[in-house]
């Protein structure tokens, strides 16, 4: 079950954000394959100076138009999934709102079931 978190500095149209959390979805369920209708997405908007990366890190040219995906999940653990999805987000954020491959980081973190309560203070099982 995956939890998206996206990071980006402020001042980028409701449009444009509802589209990154429909990409960072469809990725999550078409790609690391977890059940449809598990959408949990939070779309965090920062002052640009709180919003602190390394516009050069690892050979990148990041701008300030830099987003940073992550994604919380128990599903999509393999490296073919790991390597696919990444994939998928950058290039269908290319080609919906032209963002540069170069300003996306995507960060994935796996944990097992009982790290979950979804409600009710129960841990999922």
């Amino acid at each position: 079950m995956p939890f998206a978190r996206i990071d980006l500095a402020k001042g980028k149209p409701t449009a444009y954000r509802a589209t990154l959390a429909d990409v960072v979805y469809q990725g999550i369920v078409g790609v690391l394959k977890a059940p449809d209708g598990d959408r949990f997405v939070v779309v965090g908007e920062h002052e640009p100076e709180n919003l602190i990366y390394d516009p050069s890190f690892l050979g990148m040219k990041r701008s300030p138009d830099f987003i940073l995906i992550q994604v919380t999940s128990t599903v999509g653990n393999d490296k073919e999934s790991k390597l696919a999805f990444y994939r998928f987000i950058v290039d269908e954020l290319k080609n919906k709102l032209s963002v540069r491959p170069d300003d996306v980081m995507i960060n994935l973190v796996f944990v097992e079931r009982a790290d979950w309560s979804f409600g009710n203070g129960d841990p999922w099982n």
